[in-house]
This record gives structure tokens, C-alpha cells and sequence, in this order.
């Protein structure tokens, strides 16, 4: 046998720490160009827009019309935000109003159910799993069919009310919140549930007691994804809410433009408005939304 001497060994183990770290290296450079390349697309697809819509909402009318990203030449701040307020008898608060009684009522049916369906689908085994679960897939791919829908609503004497335009929210939103449910109940022992039937509780209370406190982060990734998918939708209250004192925040936007004249001011002062709301409830939980869009991920 040939001995290999010490030096050769040091050697050996000193030119592969040399490439060990000359890989770290690489990888950190390349790191580094990601987020670069991150960042720079974030500017350009959303900081770069909303700063455009909060200089045009400053402006006078003259200087919005020109769609130009300028700093106002004239401050407007004032004077733009009564004007948006005060169009059509302060149609902008009843606007407001109205979707946060949408957004709220539609919130709350979709946690509630959708996490009651979950659990049942997730916890008992049946024939009829199979067509369920192809429902609510099918939810997700299938469009909307408006005229039916909308007759439907006539039939129940729902069309044109809240009530209504609450179940299409529901409807359409609930088979995204079934399977974030079932995700995140999958990872749940269900030990739990035998403990909890040993000691005499019912399917409600079992649910209600012990599996949906536990539902809290999914719970909160789901309240603040469909709100804000709520809140800013435009075409279901267009089809199925019409009426000026039925109007949504979205449907203000029709106030400010017309076939020949638009207040490009007003117009981004009105989008600036509306967008405060669920910007401010993205940035303090985007954390939330993605411990409970992964949390389902890994089971065990």
C-alpha cells in the first residue's frame, strides 16, 4: 500500500474548501442578480403605476389630461377629493358602504362554509366524494353563465339586491376556500377528533371546539384574499347589482368618464380611493396570506 504523505491530504482538503467557497460565491452572485431582477420588476409593474395614479389624482384638469408622468404644477389635493366625494349626492360613501356590507357578508359565508365542507370532505370517506370534489374543481374552471344567473335571481326575487350579489360571491369564491381548507385540515391528526367524540362531543361542537380554532392561519389567508377579490370586483355588481344606489367602489369609476369627456383627475383620485383599502390590508398581512397558503403544503 502507498501512504499518503500529510501535505498531500492538507492540500487535498484546501483546494476543495477553494471550490466549496468559489460555488458559495457563485451562488450568492446569482442570488443577488435574482432579487435585483425581483425588485426591478416589482418597480415597474406596480410602484411605477401607483405612483403614475397618485400624481394624476393631484393634478388640475388640464395638466391630468395630458396622461403625462409629471409632478403637479398645481396641488389639487382638496380640491379633487371633495369633488370625487361630493359627485352625484356623495355616491362614493354609499358606494363604500355597500361594499363593505358585500364584502363582509360574503367573507363570512365563504370561512364558515367552506371550512364545514372541507372538514367533511377531508374526514369522511364516501361515494360521493368523487362528484363533489369534480363540482368544486369545476367551480374554478367553469365560467360564470350570466343570463341564467340572472334569472335564477329573478325567480327568487334576489335580483338587483345585496342578498343576491352576496351568493354569486360566495358561490364563485367558495370552491378556491374548499380546497385551502382541506389542505390545511389534511395536516391535522385526527386524534384530535377521537379525543374529542370520547368525551361526548357532537359533529358541531366537534367541529366548532376543536378543529376551527385551528383553522387560523388559513382562516386569515382566506379573509384577506377574498376581500380584497371582493371588494375590487367590477363585473358581477355590473350584472347583477345595477342601479346607481346599488353601486359598488368599482362602479364610481363610470362618474368621472364619459363618450367625450373624461376627468383624468378625478378619474385617479377616485382609483387612488379605492385602492387604499385593500393595499393597507395586503401590507399587514402578506405575511399571514403566506403562512396559510403553504401551511397545507407539507403534511406531518
Amino acid at each position: 500500500m502507498t501512504a499518503v504523505s500529510p501535505s498531500t491530504s492538507e492540500s487535498a482538503s484546501t483546494s476543495s474548501t477553494g471550490r466549496a467557497r468559489a460555488r458559495a460565491g457563485r451562488r450568492r452572485r446569482g442570488s443577488w442578480w435574482l432579487s435585483a431582477l425581483a425588485i426591478a420588476a416589482f418597480t415597474v409593474v406596480f410602484l411605477i403605476p401607483f405612483a403614475f395614479i397618485v400624481l394624476t389624482a393631484l393634478k388640475d384638469p388640464r395638466q391630468a389630461s395630458e396622461l403625462s408622468f409629471t409632478w403637479p404644477a398645481h396641488l389639487q389635493i382638496v380640491q379633487n377629493f371633495k369633488a370625487v366625494l361630493e359627485t352625484q349626492d356623495y355616491l362614493l360613501i354609499i358606494a363604500f358602504i355597500n361594499s363593505t356590507i358585500l364584502t363582509v357578508g360574503s367573507v363570512t359565508i365563504m370561512v364558515i362554509l367552506g371550512s364545514m365542507v372541507a372538514f367533511v370532505l377531508q374526514r369522511r370517506a364516501s361515494r360521493w366524494n368523487g362528484p363533489i370534489n369534480f363540482l368544486v374543481l369545476s367551480g374554478l374552471i367553469i365560467p360564470p353563465a350570466v343570463v341564467p344567473t340572472i334569472w335564477v335571481l329573478q325567480s327568487l326575487h334576489l335580483f338587483k339586491t345585496l342578498g343576491g350579489l352576496i351568493m354569486i360571491e360566495v358561490a364563485f369564491g367558495l370552491p378556491f376556500c374548499i380546497l385551502l381548507f382541506r389542505a390545511f385540515i389534511s395536516t391535522i391528526p385526527r386524534s384530535l377528533d377521537e379525543a374529542a367524540i370520547i368525551d361526548g362531543a357532537g359533529p358541531l361542537r366537534l367541529f366548532f371546539r376543536v378543529i376551527f380554532p385551528l383553522l387560523r392561519p388559513v382562516a386569515v389567508t382566506v379573509i384577506v384574499v377574498q376581500s380584497v377579490v371582493v371588494f375590487n370586483d367590477f363585473t358581477n355588481p355590473l350584472y347583477f347589482l345595477p342601479g346607481e344606489q346599488n353601486a359598488t367602489v368599482q362602479l364610481t369609476l363610470f362618474n368621472f368618464q364619459s363618450q367625450f369627456t373624461t376627468s383624468f383627475n378625478l378619474l385617479f383620485m377616485d382609483i387612488l380611493l379605492i385602492t387604499i383599502p385593500p393595499l393597507v390590508m395586503y401590507l399587514f398581512f402578506n405575511r399571514k396570506i403566506v403562512a396559510g397558503l403553504t401551511s397545507g403544503a407539507v403534511k406531518g
